[in-house]
């Protein structure tokens, strides 16, 4: 992925981000930097193995636009 250009990202197209935005309404857009806060702010709770290919390159991706390249988790 050259550009990190997406603006908002819709949680049910991703089924751990899905998860993670349980309580919202996971078919409307979220903006990807909050993606991105749910991913890092909420790791812990991800299935790492269960990420479909989409999501893992979504999670790079954000990383290298929202977290200068770092994800931090614990």
């Amino acid at each position: 992925m050259a550009d990190w250009i997406v603006r908002e990202i819709i949680p049910n197209e991703f089924p751990e981000l899905k998860m993670l935005a349980w309580s919202r309404d996971t078919a409307r857009p979220i903006p990807a930097d909050e993606a991105y806060a749910l991913y890092e702010r909420n790791w812990r709770f991800v299935d790492a193995s269960a990420l479909t290919e989409a999501e893992a390159e979504l999670i790079r991706g954000l990383t290298r636009a929202y977290g200068n390249g770092v994800l931090l988790v614990s």
